[in-house]
């Protein structure tokens, strides 16, 4: 087709030249419509690449893929996993749309047409996402995951994200990842790790737990938890080393071929017993959706930084020694009676944890040191019991979520032999190692109370030997401080009496259950007073008293109601300046009236006293 412009070009040519054929027009005229055709072909041509690339793009975003069989195989039994854990991820309605029938789709429309045609153009196979937190989730689409719903233990409906299988390298990077905090040390979060629930885990904890609870499905599932299915076929593969090794080969093959056949035929019962495997009482298998599961698997993580490799590891090597030293027996072995003054359960701290104290001063007893600690045999025996005790206090945990599920250690070190004493400075160094690998974050705090000036040394020569997380659980307390050192983790009415609390063994009166303490503050240079009632005639009074720091003066009277009425003193006024015990008095009333404490505070310091009383039923 010819343009008009070119036209009038044609005619005054035509003009100028009248001799020239018109044949040359027409000529021209062809050429430019060539040229038209030309493009117009070229970019019916492009449209059509454009579509076929679309049609590829809209293929893509419609599968997930895996790289391998193993992945998708994995994928299945991290959702047979999931399905029991109990972890909300705080984003109720957008997690159940992306998980609605349990499609794994990994791409969603955002309508935004001018971006997607370029991507397209482009040849990317990428997908927008419009949840309002587009990063996060396209770091979720980049790597793979996907959101599970799964019911927690309140048998409410939440979610949580699991990863399929990845690479060394992929799990590298996802530590490296923004949401993991900047440092991994307790002091960094103030939640009481101890009774914390599932529900407030951070995202890369969550994470973390998830990824343990697959490794530790598939290990149980596979009958691969423990190293010894390992080790028996690498035994059985040494055992055919024949010249030949095209027999030896064959052999081997014949073997594991009819050790499998042997496992298929026992197959039900052996499964079963795999599955319900359990650890102080509390179901391994993730899949059976027991909550205490996790609390106990979150202490491995805990351990080991919440690195999941790393955890899982720990676990495998802690259910190993277990089982080659006996320890899920070690409870039914009887040491008699000659470590029975040096450790004993008394009461719990303020968050419900039970308190051991030990008491190391026996040992400045020579004849017992050297009973205990004289040969090999005895170091082996002492450490045994050491484990059989600490098996007894797990046996007072529930591991429920905001249950109790670890303990709280008191360490007497008075009169404690110094660190002359090498034996019991190794079979310590020795215990400590032991229980730091296989009782992870069992211990809530570690108090050392009495402690001389020697032991400062000694905890610095065995401070390389322990981990940060474990320091940090440490707690040292002079003799002077003792009561107030205790008070920051354990109620009046839970410390014992020696250790200037109100505890007394088999005490006829008051319960630590029932008989909560109270305070009183007497301020610097002042004087404050304590009234027990005693309105009915023939009852009797029995009250327990500690004053922190104690240098103060104390008196007890009783105070009848008819003004008429003598005064009678119960205890006369004193200096006291130190106690040992907590103060216990009683008082028979003849007639209506009170008991009344006075306590005056000469120094510049502010005293805490703690007190509680009863009154006993004249006809009892």
């Amino acid at each position: 087709m010819a343009v008009d412009g070119e036209r009038d070009d044609g005619a005054k040519a035509e003009t100028e030249a009248s001799k020239e054929p018109k044949l040359s027009e027409n000529v021209k005229e062809n050429e430019i419509d060539s040229k038209i055709d030309a493009k117009v072909d070229e970019g019916n041509a492009e449209t059509k690449n454009i579509q076929e690339k679309k049609d590829v793009v809209e293929k893509s975003e419609n599968s997930l893929t895996i790289s391998d069989a193993n992945e998708k195989e994995h994928a299945k039994e991290i959702e047979i996993c999931a399905n029991s854990l109990p972890i909300s991820d705080g984003n109720d309605k957008e997690s159940a749309m992306e998980t609605e029938k349990g499609e794994n789709a990994s791409s969603i429309s955002d309508g935004n047409e001018k971006e997607n045609a370029k991507e397209t153009e482009k040849g990317k196979n990428s997908s927008s996402i419009s949840d309002g937190n587009e990063k996060e989730n396209a770091k979720e689409t980049g790597t793979g995951k996907r959101k599970l719903a799964v019911p927690d233990g309140n048998e409410k409906k939440k979610k949580d994200e699991f990863s399929l299988p990845q690479s060394d390298e992929s799990v590298e990077e996802n530590r490296n990842e923004n949401d993991k905090p900047e440092s991994s040390s307790p002091s960094s979060d103030s939640r009481n790790e101890e009774n914390i629930l599932l529900s407030d885990l951070k995202e890369y904890e969550r994470k973390s737990l998830a990824e343990l609870r697959s490794l530790l499905e598939v290990a149980i599932l596979a009958n691969k938890l423990f190293k010894e299915v390992k080790e028996n076929k690498e035994e059985s593969a040494k055992e055919y080393s024949i010249e030949n090794k095209d027999e030896q080969s064959n052999n081997i093959e014949e073997n594991q071929n009819k050790n499998e056949e042997n496992d298929v035929e026992k197959g039900k019962e052996k499964v079963e017993i795999d599955k319900n495997i359990t650890f102080w009482g509390v179901p391994l298998l993730p899949s059976k959706g027991d909550e205490r599961t996790n609390i106990l698997l979150f202490k491995f993580l805990r351990a080991r930084e919440f690195h999941a490799d790393d955890a899982f590891e720990m676990l495998k090597n802690t259910l190993e020694w277990r089982k080659e030293n006996k320890i899920d027996s070690i409870l039914d072995e009887d040491f008699g009676n000659d470590y029975d003054s040096l450790s004993y359960m008394a009461g719990f701290d303020l968050e419900g944890n039970p308190v051991c104290y030990n008491v190391y001063g026996v040992f400045a007893d020579d004849e017992l040191y050297n009973k205990m600690f004289g040969t090999e045999a005895s170091r082996e025996r002492f450490l045994r019991w050491r484990l059989q005790l600490m098996e007894k206090q797990i046996q007072k945990l529930d591991f429920r979520p905001g249950g109790t599920s670890s303990l709280v250690q008191i360490n007497d070190l008075t009169n404690a032999p110094g660190p002359s004493r090498r034996d019991i400075r190794v079979a310590t160094k020795h215990a400590v190692g032991i229980l730091q690998d296989n009782y992870p974050e069992f211990v809530a705090k570690n108090i050392f109370i009495n402690v001389p000036f020697w032991y400062y040394a000694f905890n610095a020569i065995l401070s390389p030997f322990l981990t940060q997380r474990t320091k940090s659980k440490f707690v040292f307390s002079r003799p002077a401080r003792v009561t107030e050192t205790l008070l920051k983790y354990i109620a009046a009415e839970e410390i014992p009496v020696n250790y200037g609390g109100l505890r007394r063994e088999n005490d006829p009166y008051f319960s630590t259950d029932q008989d909560a303490a109270y305070e009183v503050f007497v301020k610097a240079g002042a004087t404050e007073t304590i009234e027990i009632p005693a309105p009915e005639v023939g009852s009797t009074l029995i009250w327990d008293l500690i004053i922190i720091g104690w240098d103060v003066t104390y008196k007890e009277e009783f105070v009848p109601n008819d003004e008429g009425s003598y005064t009678l003193i119960v205890k006369k006024g004193r200096k006291i300046v130190w106690e040992n015990e907590s103060i216990r008095n009683t008082f028979r009333n003849n007639e209506p009236g009170k008991i009344v404490i006075t306590i005056k505070n000469g120094i510049f310091k502010k005293k805490r006293v703690f007190y509680r009383y009863m009154a006993k039923d004249p006809s009892a």
